[in-house]
């Protein structure tokens, strides 16, 4: 799919609007068939949930448009065939983000190295090998743009391609010294973010950030982390985003190897050598780049715990979460509730026959079903809230029996 100019306007005002994250956007894009109908929808659904909300307006999202292009940035949408694939996966992925530099390189399969920003010489010795090689091996590096590891991952992969995920907008670089590192970067790599220009990154952004470096990666690599770290979040996200966890073994007299030696304890894939990441990655990726299959998960409650919500997503009436596929398509009107009931009560009888105990995915079912895209993930929905149908991970589809 490819966005209009003003569906991509739309897009941004939606999720630029006070308190609609990932899964709130994807909800109203469900129930309502396109962004600019769910933000025409929005004033009264706040009212029913008691709520006031500010909605970006249009100029707002103009200017914004008009302050990427400037900088030689792009937007990248949801289910476009330049976003990467990897990152469209995870339950959370930003409907939009912000691509600075070669965005084909998203596109190629991603190794995550993140680690303390006081590391050792050790630990940025081994990081910059293991970039090194990983480059060599085929893989882009992900990283942060933070001190120590991750500048040291960034550095040795300038040649092979890096890619840096930004926790403010890409106007608002941290930490500022790593500016000029990000500018070298550029040249065969790139820069992403999902947050508005202008915006200084705060400290809940970052791990909003860091469930980005893990989404785009097919394997995160702690090389040196405290208990207590980012770095040990960004580990978390990758085991539940279902990929896998490397970590860097260290000697317990060394408070930077407690996070990647209680990885290790909790399940997660001990790496001293790229090769370790290499052998490990290479059966579970297709032609694709994308995963085939997902790999054993550490233990629950490896990596920090998360204490608190990334985003605070609106509670609307009416409206349910569900990561399911966007299908954008221009929705000038709300639709009755009526006619849209019927006309997806219609349409259940044929879905459930084309379902069966094997998963099957969207794309499948669009096609089998003859019906348009937005029918199908409406009555999906439907389908998945009375229980008659299962989501499997990576979004495939069973029929429940009864």
């Amino acid at each position: 799919m490819v966005l209009s100019d003003r569906q991509r306007l739309d897009w941004l005002r939606l999720i630029r609007s006070e308190s609609v994250g990932p899964r709130t956007f994807r909800s109203l894009m469900n129930r309502f068939g396109g962004a600019a109908a769910a933000i025409e929808a929005l004033p009264d659904l706040a009212r029913q949930a008691g709520r006031t909300l500010r909605i970006c307006t249009l100029a707002e999202a103009e200017r914004e448009m008009e302050g990427l292009r400037r900088r030689g940035a792009r937007l990248l949408a949801l289910g476009e065939a330049a976003y990467p694939p990897a990152l469209q996966a995870i339950d959370t992925a930003p409907p939009l983000i912000a691509v600075l530099g070669r965005a084909e390189v998203l596109l190629r399969p991603c190794v995550a190295i993140v680690g303390s920003r006081n590391a050792s010489a050790a630990g940025l010795k081994f990081t910059a090998r293991l970039a090194r090689d990983l480059g060599e091996a085929g893989f882009v590096v992900v990283s942060g743009l933070a001190r120590g590891i991750d500048t040291a991952a960034h550095e040795a992969s300038f040649g092979t391609g890096t890619v840096a995920v930004l926790a403010g907008g890409l106007d608002e670089v941290y930490p500022p010294q790593n500016i000029p590192l990000l500018q070298r970067l550029l040249a065969d790599g790139a820069a992403i973010s999902e947050m508005p220009l202008g915006l200084a990154p705060r400290g809940r952004d970052f791990p909003r950030r860091n469930r980005l470096v893990s989404g785009l990666s097919l394997g995160t690599v702690v090389v040196e982390a405290v208990r207590k770290s980012g770095s040990l979040i960004t580990a978390r996200f990758a085991n539940e985003q279902g990929r896998i966890v490397f970590a860097v073994p260290g000697s317990p007299l060394d408070p930077r190897a407690e996070g990647g030696n209680h990885l290790i304890r909790e399940g997660a894939t001990l790496c001293a050598e790229a090769a370790h990441v290499v052998e490990a990655l290479a059966p579970l990726i297709g032609t694709d780049g994308a995963l085939l299959q997902p790999p054993p998960a550490m233990h629950e409650g490896a990596g920090e715990t998360q204490t608190q919500p990334l985003w605070d997503e609106l509670d609307l009436p009416g409206i349910e979460p569900a990561p399911l596929a966007l299908w954008p398509e221009p929705a000038a009107v709300t639709p009755d509730p009526a006619s849209t009931t019927e006309h997806s009560e219609g349409i259940r009888p044929r879905l459930l026959a084309l379902l069966g105990a094997a998963p099957v995915s969207l794309d499948d079912l669009v096609r089998a079903s003859g019906c348009s895209a937005r029918d199908v993930s409406r009555t999906v929905l439907d389908l998945e809230l009375d229980g008659a149908i299962r989501r499997h991970p990576g979004g495939a589809l069973s029929r429940v029996e009864d």
